[in-house]
């Protein structure tokens, strides 16, 4: 969850890795630090944000062509400058940086305290540096080296990247569950969490695999090597990330840029994707048969993936009538799934660096059954590991709150359930048709519901004062809610919990008074007036009903303090147009309440470690 950068060359570190830092944020920023090497290793970090460390003059001065650099996300020891990366060993010989969790730090750390190592922080991260170290004294060993027999000692996750004075001219990386991409360049070499960092210096990506560690040395050609130190082939990938992607395009916040790319976000999503109205995967070619035969599926996903994943599961068993359930990652690799070969698992991810997701990835390619990948991220890790892989393409996605990554999800589903059900035949072919046209006009419908922006801001500003809401809607819409929930946490910190509107009753309808904002999720839809019904149990009680309701409703929106409408659909394309004005509702609240919009506390935007 940390940002990881390193640089090799004959340029400058120093402004090459606070731009990468800088573009890595949204991964970690309780501390950021950097080390430059030339002659001297010089070790600057401090608690907060990238901020803390850019521009300082002793590091602009600086003319070193080889650093790391590091914004964190804690795990392991406070959020202060001790505990900051990079740690350095013994003798300030050797700098690391590292994003994931060594498990058997303390076993290591005691004994290597009864060699005389003395630790200043309380990382796991500090004791690895000091174990690099301690094996390089002893063996004699160059760094890679040390660094492999040092790896071959933790249990854990990593992705690490040393730097040592006693070897001037080399990066050592390595990779085990934490993502680490190498740029390649013409004399030089670039090492980031993900592409977003190096796109602007090369398009030549290799991303590093499983337990293989890089050897980058100026002038010489990049060295992977296995733990067991076998050589591995060098597969790079061209990544197609441009500079303007990255930047805010003259909005306040790559939130609220996001929310408004969603049209053509989604248009991306269905390119090549729909011809008149069938649809069509050409990247499933290979598995589609097994897809087509699949007796059960399984999606499993974590955060609002795992939102996406509910609305999912509801498309597949009304539209393809095949049986679906769907797991929490974090929970799935844990509880002995009963998993089938004729079982289809789908994960989803933005990333496909979640780490329990993967982790589920490869239990259920363990047993057998087909695994399909909806991504985000090219060549990231999920896809990879995956058996096919169908990307979202919504483009970079940079704030921390998923917005767009959302609505591609949702699209993405949407395609796949009726394509399945188009090949199975499990659909009528004039109610297929209607869907896929659905589909096919919601990016204009999104542009329509993105008009209510100053509506939503004029809600956002009338409920500010809340400390609580209740987010409630049903069948399709009670993911949604989920969703929203999760939105307005996020990134105005107001507690808010997200129910099926029936189950208020047990429990829930306690909390609602007079000053409870309720959000009420209640499109046209099969269980419209039961939903209704729900809205008068909260009205009778005192709350403050906000409602999202289709464009000609009158019935919910007479019971309504606040109505914001979309327009007309049917009940699963209704997902992704109620979606949209509860994102700009969080993203209004979060900033009356003066939150970081982007960063909000304590959140990363790839889970990368348990």
């Amino acid at each position: 969850m940390c940002g990881i950068v390193g640089y090799i060359g004959e340029r400058r570190a120093y402004p090459i890795l606070i731009k990468g830092l800088q573009r890595l944020e949204y991964r970690g920023y309780d501390s950021a630090g950097v080390a430059l090497l030339n002659h001297d290793l010089t070790i600057y970090k401090k608690k907060g944000k990238v901020s803390e460390i850019a521009d300082k003059e002793e590091l602009l001065e600086n003319v070193a062509n080889l650093g790391i650099g590091h914004t964190r996300w804690a795990t392991h020891g406070v959020p202060n400058e001790i505990n900051a990366h990079p740690h350095a060993s013994g003798s300030r010989k050797i700098a690391l940086v590292h994003n994931g969790i060594i498990e058997n730090y303390a076993e290591i750390k005691k004994e290597l305290l009864e060699k005389g190592h003395t630790f200043l922080g309380q990382t796991d991260t500090e004791v690895l540096v000091h174990l690099i170290e301690d094996i390089k004294d002893t063996e004699g060993v160059d760094l890679a080296t040390a660094v492999r027999l040092a790896l071959n000692e933790v249990r854990g996750t990593y992705a690490i990247v040393v730097v040592s004075k006693d070897d001037p001219d080399t990066l050592v990386a390595a990779k085990k569950g934490s993502p680490l991409a190498i740029g390649l360049a013409d004399g030089e070499f670039f090492v980031s969490s993900d592409a977003t960092p190096i796109v602007e210096y090369t398009k030549e990506i290799v991303y590093l695999e499983m337990n293989k560690i890089a050897v980058l040395a100026k002038g010489q050609a990049l060295k992977i090597v296995s733990l067991d130190d076998l050589e591995q082939e060098i597969i790079s990938k061209t990544v197609d990330i441009s500079e303007e992607a990255l930047e805010k395009g003259g909005y306040d916040h790559f939130m609220l840029k996001e929310i408004f790319e969603q049209p053509k976000a989604i248009r991306n999503s269905m390119a090549g994707r729909i011809d008149g109205t069938t649809i069509t995967f050409p990247e499933l070619d290979e598995v589609k048969e097994r897809l087509l035969n699949a007796k059960r599926i399984i999606f499993t996903s974590c955060g609002t993936a795992w939102h996406a994943c509910l609305v999912a599961e509801h498309l597949f068993e009304d539209f393809a009538k095949i049986p679906a359930e769907v797991d929490y990652a974090s929970e799935f690799r844990y509880r002995n799934p009963i998993i089938n070969k004729d079982d289809v698992v789908v994960t989803i991810s933005q990333s496909g660096e979640t780490a329990d997701t993967l982790a589920a990835v490869e239990i259920a390619k363990q047993s057998g059954a087909l695994v399909l990948s909806i991504c985000n991220v090219v060549g990231s890790s999920i896809p990879r590991h995956s058996d096919a892989t169908i990307y979202t393409y919504a483009g970079p996605e940079i704030s921390v709150a998923s917005t767009k990554a959302f609505s591609t999800q949702l699209t993405t589903v949407s395609l796949l359930a009726l394509f399945i059900a188009q090949e199975k035949k499990t659909i009528e072919k004039s109610e297929l048709e209607k869907m896929v046209l659905e589909l096919v006009s919601m990016p204009e419908k999104v542009e329509k519901v993105l008009e209510t922006k100053d509506e939503v801001k004029r809600i956002a500003e009338k409920y500010s004062y809340a400390e609580d809401a209740i987010y409630l809607g049903r069948n399709y819409n009670f993911p949604i809610a989920l969703e929203g929930a999760i939105k307005l946490k996020e990134i105005s910190y107001i507690h808010a919990e997200g129910y099926p509107a029936a189950e208020m009753k047990h429990g829930p309808i306690a909390l609602i008074d007079d000053q409870m904002p309720v959000i009420m999720i209640n499109p046209m839809g099969q269980l419209y007036e039961k939903t209704v019904s729900n809205m008068q149990e909260v009205k009778a009680r005192g709350g403050r009903l906000i409602t999202i309701v289709s464009e000609n409703d009158e019935i919910a929106s007479a019971l309504s303090e606040d109505v914001i409408r979309i327009p007309e659909s049917s009940e699963f394309a209704s997902t992704i147009l109620a979606t949209i004005p509860l994102q700009l509702l969080s993203y209004y609240m979060a900033i009356l309440k003066g939150r970081d919009v982007d960063k909000p506390r304590n959140l990363a935007k790839s889970v990368t470690v348990e």
